[in-house]
């Protein structure tokens, strides 16, 4: 067997598309595109993903879990990696000089994992509970704790209460020590009086007075 005579396996290397090179080379007239529509035409192209306005499949499946965008920027720190260093005072400068978090991490925290039974100040990190409890185990001290800020407390609601409900007032009956005559008003009192004296005044014209000389006249006649 010579270099000259070696083939790729059979099936390993398809020849390349010949598209709208005519009708012998499979690909002609359309190109393979179809006939007519969006995507036979050219720029017809649409965002991955477009389900030709139905709802996408990135939409319909729900959402699991939470992805902090800064879990990759604040590293952990065990208490046994502490243990190995000599610095005494352990703060984000001399863990990335020891090469205990990558330069790349804007913050880091002491997490209980392994033990410590040496002397540290920690400063200017985050710390549990427990990493707490074992630093001042050891003698050592944190300062400067990056510690995550406590919601303030609500106000209590208050709850008023409905305001009392008043009883309709009854009205007195005639005869009833709490029962009071209507006053009448002023233009009733005023149109009482007109009618009266225009009553009086209809009677002295129609004979309420004798007429001077009657009596004189009749004395004649007889």
């Amino acid at each position: 067997m010579h270099l000259n005579d070696i083939k790729p396996a059979p099936g390993s290397r398809r020849p390349r598309r010949r598209v709208g090179r005519g009708i012998g080379s499979g690909f002609g007239k359309t190109a393979g595109r179809g006939h007519k529509g969006q995507k036979a035409r050219s720029g017809g192209f649409h965002k991955v993903g477009f389900e030709g306005g139905q709802m996408p499949l990135q939409r319909r499946l729900p959402k699991r879990g939470f992805a902090s965008p800064l879990r990759d920027s604040t590293a952990e720190v065990r208490l046994s990696d502490v243990e190995k260093m000599k610095a005494e005072t352990i703060d984000l400068a001399a863990l990335k000089e020891a090469g205990v978090v990558p330069k790349e991490a804007s913050g880091a925290k002491l997490i209980v994992s392994g033990k410590l039974t040496r002397k540290v100040t920690v400063k200017g990190i985050g710390a549990s509970k427990g990493a707490r409890a074992a630093v001042e185990a050891a003698g050592g001290s944190l300062v400067d704790i990056k510690e995550k800020p406590k919601a303030p407390p609500k106000p209590p609601v208050e709850v008023k209460a409905p305001p009392p409900k008043e009883e309709p007032k009854q009205k007195a009956k005639k005869g009833e020590p709490g029962a009071e005559k209507p006053a009448k008003s002023a233009a009733s009192a005023d149109t009482a009086k007109s009618a009266a004296s225009s009553g009086a005044k209809g009677d002295k014209s129609k004979g309420g007075e004798k007429p001077k000389g009657g009596d004189k006249a009749k004395g004649k006649k007889g």
